[in-house]
Parts: structure tokens; C-alpha cells; sequence
């Protein structure tokens, strides 16, 4: 029982596949950290009555100056680069999930959570403390043999299972608090119509395409349903096969219906890093090495006659 427990939290994989899931999420990182780096240095000059700490910043009595945010999202920037790269991985890896954690709850720790940051860090964590760096990593020799094993599996099946536990939670949320009224649409017409006119009188960005839908009340029991039918069904990808990939496709244009709906922006999910874990990623990595290899990619030297 123990074996078929161990077999199912840790499927195999090749080191390929969770080295190319490290340089995706690291690559996301490193953009991450650069455009998000604006908002924790302007939230850390705001005012000191305005800070609410949570999670593993709770126990602070008041934020981080401005100055030490600005010296631990350097250091955050220098190791997502590493971080992606694989270099000295062991050491830098859990550096800069600690850096990222503490960036992003501080960030967070101003009156407004945002949600959508959560997967990147656990995927990050979790990535932290796997041997990611077996190949592509810098200073590194790749294994020999890439045979699949549980030692790279695991990790890539704990990354999918914090992703199936987000979305399973969403759903349930989802009927918990709107119970059937959810299924029958008119939750989520008022919560589009809501959204996209608060952010009209505030000035922000809103949708044009979901404040024109809110006027034809029949397209919204479908897309309720639809939109809690992908997030419970999430453990489908617990399997293999085409059952994995349909709900990475569903999940990917849930994603985009919010963003054309409300103008609400899920880029880890968007970007399709959320869900690399469960992919064959290391196919991607394949066609960029037979590219690179190619007759007539590779410059030709000079001449010297």
C-alpha cells in the first residue's frame, strides 16, 4: 500500500521535464519580480496606519522600510535569475523562495490580497527543495541517463496537486457561498456587471465585451455551470493522457473568458507556466536544441583567404 501511495504522489519523469518546469517558472519569476517590484516599493512608502500584516509577516508590529524592500527585491531579481538558470540551485533555490515569500506577503499586507500570486510562490517552494538543476543548469553536468524516475516526479506531482486543490476550493467556494442561484447565472451576471461598473467609475481598466453581455441574461447559466464544472473536475489531471490535456485546455480558456469578461488577469495561468507540471514540457527544449542544430544555424567563420 505504501508502494502504490508512493507511485501515485510521484509519478515518473525525466530530469528534462522538471529542469524545463524550473527555467519556465524561473523565467516567469524573473518578469515577475521586475513589474512587481513597482508595487512593493511604492506600498512600502505608504502610510504606516495602512499596514495589515498577514500570513508569515503577522507578527510584525509595522512594514519593512522602503529601502530593505528595495535591497530584498535585488536580491530577489538576481536569484530568480539564478533560480532559472540552475546555478548553485541547492543554495539559491530556497534563498529565493524565502526572498519571494516575504516580497509578496509584505506586498500583500496593505488592505488588498491578491490571489493570483499564490501559485508562483508554492510552485517555487516546492521547486526549491527538488533536484530541478539535474539538467540545463549552469555548472552542471546533465545526467547520462534520462531515464524517468520518482526522484524527478515528485516534485512536478506535488506542483499539480497544489494546483487541482486551488481550483477544487474555487468551485466549492463557488456553490458554497451562491449554491444554486450560482448554476443558474445570476450570480456571476451581477458579479460581471458589478466589477466592470465599478472599475468604469473609478477609472480603471474594465471590459467593454462583459458590460455588453450583461444585457442578454441567457449566456450566463452556461458559463456559471461551465466555470464550476472546470474547477471541480480539476483532479482529472491526476491521470494521464487526454484527460490531463482537455482540462489544461479548459482551464487555459476559463482564464481567458475572465480576462474578456471582467478584465481580470491570471498571467501565471495565461502564460501556461501554472500548468507545466503536467505537461511534457521537456518536448519543448527537445525542438529547441534540433533548431539550434540545424544545417545553417550555427554562424559560419570568416573566411581568411
Amino acid at each position: 500500500m505504501r508502494h502504490g501511495c508512493r507511485r501515485w504522489l510521484s509519478e515518473e519523469a525525466p530530469a528534462r521535464r522538471l529542469a524545463v518546469v524550473r527555467i519556465l517558472v524561473g523565467g516567469y519569476a524573473v518578469v515577475f519580480v521586475i513589474i512587481r517590484s513597482f508595487h512593493w516599493l511604492d506600498t512600502a512608502r505608504l502610510p504606516i496606519r495602512r499596514f495589515q500584516p498577514v500570513g508569515v509577516l503577522a507578527w510584525l508590529d509595522e512594514p519593512l522600510s522602503a529601502g530593505l524592500v528595495l535591497v530584498l527585491t535585488a536580491l530577489a531579481l538576481g536569484a530568480a535569475a539564478a533560480f532559472m538558470l540552475g546555478w548553485r540551485f541547492h543554495i539559491v533555490a530556497p534563498a529565493f523562495a524565502v526572498l519571494l515569500l516575504v516580497l509578496t506577503t509584505h506586498g500583500n499586507s496593505w488592505g488588498q490580497v491578491l490571489h493570483t500570486e499564490n501559485l508562483l510562490v508554492l510552485h517555487v517552494i516546492i521547486l526549491a527543495f527538488s533536484p530541478a538543476d539535474a539538467a540545463y543548469a549552469v555548472g552542471r553536468t546533465p545526467p547520462q541517463d534520462d531515464t524517468p524516475s520518482h526522484d524527478y516526479g515528485w516534485a512536478l506531482r506535488v506542483m499539480t496537486l497544489v494546483v487541482v486543490v486551488a481550483y477544487v476550493i474555487a468551485g466549492l467556494a463557488k456553490l458554497r457561498n451562491g449554491g444554486m442561484d450560482w448554476l443558474a447565472g445570476d450570480i456571476l451576471r451581477n458579479q460581471v456587471a458589478h466589477d466592470n461598473l465599478l472599475k468604469i467609475q473609478l477609472g480603471d481598466v474594465h471590459s467593454p465585451i462583459g458590460a455588453w453581455l450583461v444585457q442578454f441574461a441567457w449566456i450566463f447559466p452556461p458559463l456559471a455551470v461551465a466555470s464550476v464544472l472546470v474547477e471541480l473536475s480539476a483532479p482529472v489531471v491526476l491521470l494521464s493522457g487526454r484527460w490531463r490535456t482537455t482540462w489544461v485546455a479548459a482551464a487555459w480558456a476559463f482564464h481567458v473568458g475572465v480576462l474578456a469578461t471582467m478584465a481580470i488577469l491570471f498571467p501565471y495561468q495565461l502564460a501556461g507556466v501554472a500548468f507545466a507540471s503536467m505537461l511534457p514540457v521537456e518536448n519543448l527544449a527537445d525542438r529547441a536544441l534540433a533548431w539550434r542544430n540545424r544545417p545553417g544555424t550555427r554562424p559560419v567563420a570568416a573566411d581568411s583567404s
